[in-house]
């Protein structure tokens, strides 16, 4: 008896429970998972992967994830693309309709598949790694997590042209970061980061595979695919291979295999022994080869702001703050840093600048791509007079007898051995922080006369510590109660150390604005003012005076300020500055010499077919970017043609992003609980349901139709009957296939009938009232550009409720 039970106890030492219990990897309907420590996942059957929830280390939060079961790391693949980890108690579903559903203890909808089309019969964890969801009628999936990557591609996995890797936030981070892993639309399989367009100029790639072929398209790159053996290479239209891993690889029958895009920006071929859990992961091949100068333009490089990078071991980057500034979160060494002390315009007559400012010199450190002016010929010493009497500059880069002046935020900083150069960075003399309005100039009579009286009164007090008590506790009361009241009346400017952007006095925006005499147009949030200050190329800026923001909430106010101010992307209108001082609320952004798209849509010369089309994919991609990759994800509330500015060159760019949070709370929505504009306004606002990132993909697809059509969303019933509205006439067109009366005589848009009936179709899944049938802005910006295949939508108008 005793040798049978220690038979059995061997076995299941040798062979784990789970080979016992998971059913060959088949996962039935109805089926459940729940987030705790003793949830077995769901399996494949040789046991290689599991799919269902880890909990993250030293958190009771767990992650929705797929990873390799049979290994000591037990290395995550694939995971839900949602911004946080999810509490205990959060369940797993597979329902027979809607596919995977992922909710929170209270049974709220945290994340759930992509609309499925057709019964589902069951799911399925391939050994590949691959997480398939199997309709009835169908051998195709319905869904499966290889066609929805995260940071990983595995063996027998593709990525399309139009699809991509994103990274983590950091190694312990699985948010969203900033690096992706582009096959585009060209053929070209390319790296980039989030501050990059997302399908447009690739000049910014810090790697690119140069499989794109102007000469013949079919000589270019269609998809990269990653075989089963392990070798990884891009697929031309013409079936010819250019190969990425090296042609002698380690068995993939002996080893497991997988290409990471890393949450530093490094993508990386690992390999490791299926039978031995002793090693670890081993590099076979990883590109760039030096990340620190391959990104340069556009993005702000492989560390944060103001950050340093340097190379690591196995071509990975290592950050590190320069001198005098330090990290904005301690927890990410690859993220922001923020000076130590401030250097502010807000001190210019307070003092000399030799008397406030000092350098410190480091070697070999550049930001090349914040420059603002060269000055040339020059010495060290010249070099540091220019930026210590220029209130922009912080740093200031001296080589070959010229002086690179630069102001915050510093881009792409890295070590060069080879420059020869050295960076002066200003900091503040002791390193104190700006002076306090109200609180006296060092230096000046009041000064000093405040220093003697402290002097006199602390030697004529100090015999009696009775008397010294006495004083204190009177001076305190009457400081207290004189600053109390003081307090009440005015307010502070305030600087937020952790925003990149300027910040203001009111008389400094006052006097930019010509005391706010020309005005550019008014919104929900006030009133913009054309203005001229030396902060950006051509010292023309937009002064927003915010009079709707709750003037209490001065916390909430800075954080959307930084929030805000650190979204960088080419359809999105850049905020420069901001003033916070007392009653005074003011935004400084770029100017937009084009006007809004309201002007340009509904004027008297109708823009043409391939100038809307263009605005309508960079309106798309800067959604996209709002919503999935900046790093707070932004939902906008009120996408309408009056807040999609035009550039000098007609780009788009969305503007009023983040604003939505800093209106008053008894304001922020009318009696039916509804933010936005009437028109664009998506259902579930009107049955306070769950507001999500769906409602800016409901208003994108009614501005899509008006794009189409340069027709508003809403007409005089009058004039135009049964058309007022314009969601209804398209639908009543595209059900009669009677897709030229949206365009009348325009004969481009009729000329390319296959792309108009594309962006109408596109614009009828956006508006749909089921939120959950919406496509995310990710897929709409694939639908428009060709790249994914748009299916017939259905109706629009599911419920009683219609708008």
């Amino acid at each position: 008896m005793v040798s049978f039970l220690f038979y059995v106890l061997l076995f299941l030492f040798l062979f784990p429970l789970h080979n016992l219990a998971q059913n060959n990897g088949r996962v039935a309907t109805s089926t459940s998972l729940t987030a705790t420590d003793e949830t077995t996942p769901w399996f494949s059957p040789s046991g290689d992967f599991a799919f269902g929830f880890q909990k993250l280390q030293d958190k009771d939060q767990f992650l929705l994830c797929i990873w390799y079961a049979n290994i000591r790391e037990n290395t995550i693949v694939w995971h839900a693309n949602i911004s946080n980890p999810v509490p205990r108690g959060s369940r797993l579903q597979l329902d027979s309709q809607n596919g995977l559903i992922l909710s929170d203890a209270q049974g709220n909808t945290i994340w759930r598949t992509d609309s499925l089309f057709g019964n589902i019969d069951h799911g399925f964890m391939n050994d590949t790694g691959n997480f398939v969801i199997m309709g009835n009628d169908s051998t195709d999936p319905l869904w499966e997590s290889f066609r929805n990557p995260t940071d990983t591609l595995l063996p027998s996995q593709t990525l399309e042209r139009g699809s991509f890797l994103v990274s983590q936030r950091s190694e312990a981070n699985f948010s969203q970061g900033r690096f992706y892993l582009r096959m585009i639309d060209n053929g070209n399989l390319i790296l980039v980061t989030q501050s990059v367009p997302s399908n447009s100029d690739y000049d910014d790639a810090y790697y690119n595979s140069q499989t794109f072929d102007e000469t013949n398209v079919t000589n270019s790159g269609d998809k990269l695919v990653f075989e089963e053996n392990g070798m990884m290479y891009v697929l031309k239209r013409n079936n010819q291979r250019q190969f990425l891993t090296p042609r002698s690889i380690p068995s993939a029958s002996e080893n497991y295999h997988r290409v990471t895009l890393n949450f530093d920006g490094v993508l990386t071929h690992y390999y490791r022994s299926r039978s031995s859990n002793r090693s670890g992961w081993n590099i076979l091949w990883s590109q760039p080869d030096n990340i620190c100068f391959n990104i340069f333009g556009g993005g702000i490089g492989a560390c944060g702001y103001n950050n340093v990078c340097n190379l690591g071991t196995n071509k990975r980057p290592v950050c590190n703050c320069p001198k005098g500034y330090s990290l904005l979160d301690p927890n990410d060494t690859y993220g922001n840093c923020k000076p130590d002390s401030a250097v502010s315009c807000d001190e210019v007559g307070r003092g000399s600048p030799e008397d406030l400012y000092s350098f410190i010199t480091v070697r070999d450190t550049d930001w090349p791509t914040s420059d603002f002016q060269k000055l040339s010929p020059s010495t060290e010493q010249d070099c540091q007079r220019f930026c210590l009497n220029d209130c922009f500059c912080a740093v200031a880069i001296y080589r070959s007898d010229s002086c690179w002046k630069k102001k915050l935020p510093l881009w792409n900083g890295r070590i060069d051995t080879s420059l020869n150069a050295k960076a002066f960075i200003k900091i503040r003399k002791g390193g104190v922080p700006p002076l306090s309005p109200g609180l006296p100039n060092p230096g000046s009579r009041q000064s000093k006369n405040w220093r003697n009286w402290a002097v006199v009164s602390s030697t004529l007090l100090g015999s009696s510590v009775l008397v010294n008590v006495v004083f204190i506790g009177v001076f305190c009361w009457g400081f207290f109660h004189v600053y109390k009241k003081k307090a009440k009346t005015f307010r502070p400017a305030s600087h937020v150390p952790d925003s990149i952007c300027h910040s203001f006095t009111y008389k400094e925006l006052v006097e930019a604005t010509n005391e706010f005499k020309d005005e550019l147009g008014r919104g929900a949030f006030g009133i913009v003012y054309k203005g001229v200050m030396p902060i950006c190329s051509r010292n023309v800026v937009a002064v927003k005076k915010l009079d709707r923001v709750a003037h209490e909430t001065e916390k909430e106010f800075m954080n959307e300020v930084n929030v805000i101010s650190q979204t960088h992307h080419k359809n999105l209108v850049r905020l420069l500055g901001y003033c916070n001082e007392g009653p005074h609320r003011l935004l400084v952004y770029e100017y937009m010499s084009n006007g809004t798209l309201a002007s340009y849509l509904f004027g008297d010369q109708k823009p043409t077919w391939s100038q809307r089309t263009k605005v309508a994919m960079g309106i798309a991609r800067g959604l996209a970017y709002l919503h999935e990759e900046c790093s707070t994800q932004i939902i906008h509330c009120d996408i309408k043609p009056q807040n999609i500015l035009l550039d000098d060159y007609y780009v788009a760019r969305i503007s009023d992003f983040g604003l939505s949070k800093l209106l008053r709370i008894n304001q922020s929505r009318t009696l039916t609980n509804i933010r936005g504009t009437r028109g664009y306004v998506a259902p579930e606002w009107f049955r306070n349901s769950q507001v999500t990132v769906k409602v800016d993909v409901y208003s994108f697809g009614v501005l899509l139709l008006e794009i189409i059509t340069c027709r508003k969303s809403l007409e005089n019933e009058e004039s135009y009957g049964p058309e007022a509205i314009l969601t209804d006439w398209v639908l009543d067109c595209f059900q009669e296939g009677k897709f030229e009366a949206l365009v009348e005589t325009d004969t481009e848009a009729l000329n390319d009938k296959k792309q108009l009936e594309r962006f109408v179709m596109v614009g009828i899944w956006c508006i749909q009232e089921d939120s959950s049938m919406r496509p995310t802005m990710r897929k709409v910006t694939q639908m428009l550009d060709g790249s994914v295949e748009v299916t017939t939508p259905p109706c629009p108008y599911t419920f009683s409720t219609t708008i």
